[in-house]
């Protein structure tokens, strides 16, 4: 393979890496947004939350598979405490209700682990089995990077079977389009609501805790994923978990060639996609289809 070709093979690759991570922080955004209509402005900090508890579960033992395990749990039972005894009392009180509570839970995280572990950058060694660079077609790569892809893809699987594939998952989506409905049935839909608030902060743990090592544990995290996120929800569409897919890798890629080609623009450049996408898709790519 060519210097030039392999060059954008590899920064293709780190492109599908940042976009697969993106996708489990806005799939999170996305559910919670579809099924409880709650904009979470504090999922972000979540996901900053999940990798600080990564690095301090690898300082404790010393396991980062163990920390890859409990991480996004323990941030994903913190989400449901955070639905049950702050957000449910609010159900009813409208969008700003939410935003506001959101807001300074974000906050509150943010303050709390410049607290615990300081304002300094946390540099979390990758584990043994996933250092060094794979030889493919003369082009050197993390192995790192490929693991992060692969395990997006598997969380991508385990969700579409939950949702698709099992009694708890047809709820789910039935809660979406006819709430009421469900709810005369007999389920408990403020306990299904905790559980789905659950999976979609578990998401965004796993994205938190798998890009620990590869951009340090740092307060800034938060801010630097939540808008990206966030962004790729507005496109997408509310609530769509497959846009969210097809967005995030579209940023993901649009990300890791733009620092390469028009680095002064790359910043501006999911801005930009998403201010001309709003115009002529008030509602996302598929907003409006899955209304309908």
């Amino acid at each position: 393979m060519d210097p030039t070709t392999a060059m954008y093979v590899s920064q293709g690759i780190h492109g599908l890496a940042y976009g697969m991570i993106l996708f489990l922080v806005a799939s999170g955004v996305s559910l919670i947004i579809g099924m409880m209509h709650i904009f979470n402005l504090a999922h972000a900090g979540f996901f900053m939350l999940s990798a600080y508890f990564t690095y301090q579960f690898v300082a404790w033992t010393g396991n980062f598979w163990l920390a890859l395990l409990l991480a996004p749990i323990a941030t994903g039972f913190c989400g449901m405490l955070m639905e049950r005894f702050l957000l449910r009392p609010l159900r009813g009180s409208g969008v700003i209700g939410d935003l506001i509570l959101t807001v300074g839970v974000a906050l509150c995280i943010d303050a709390l682990v410049k607290v615990i572990w300081g304002t300094a950058n946390k540099p979390l060694s990758k584990p043994p089995l996933l250092q060094g660079m794979v030889h493919f077609a003369g082009l050197d790569y993390p192995y790192y990077r490929l693991f992060v892809i692969g395990l997006a893809v598997v969380v991508l699987l385990i969700m579409a079977l939950l949702l698709y594939k099992t009694r708890i998952g047809k709820i789910v989506r039935a809660a979406v389009s006819d709430n009421d409905m469900v709810n005369a049935l007999g389920i408990n839909i403020p306990l299904l609501f905790t559980f789905v608030f659950g999976v979609g902060i578990w998401l965004a743990g796993v994205a938190g805790a798998a890009i620990a090592p590869i951009l340090s544990v740092f307060p800034g995290l938060a801010l630097q994923m939540g808008m990206d996120a966030f962004i790729v929800v507005a496109v997408a569409g509310f609530g769509s978990l497959r846009g969210a897919f097809m967005v995030s890798i579209l940023f993901g890629l649009m990300n890791s060639y733009g620092v390469q080609f028009i680095s002064q623009l790359a910043p501006l450049s999911m801005f930009i996609f998403m201010a001309i996408v709003m115009i002529f898709f008030p509602h996302g790519f598929f907003g409006e289809s899955e209304e309908e």
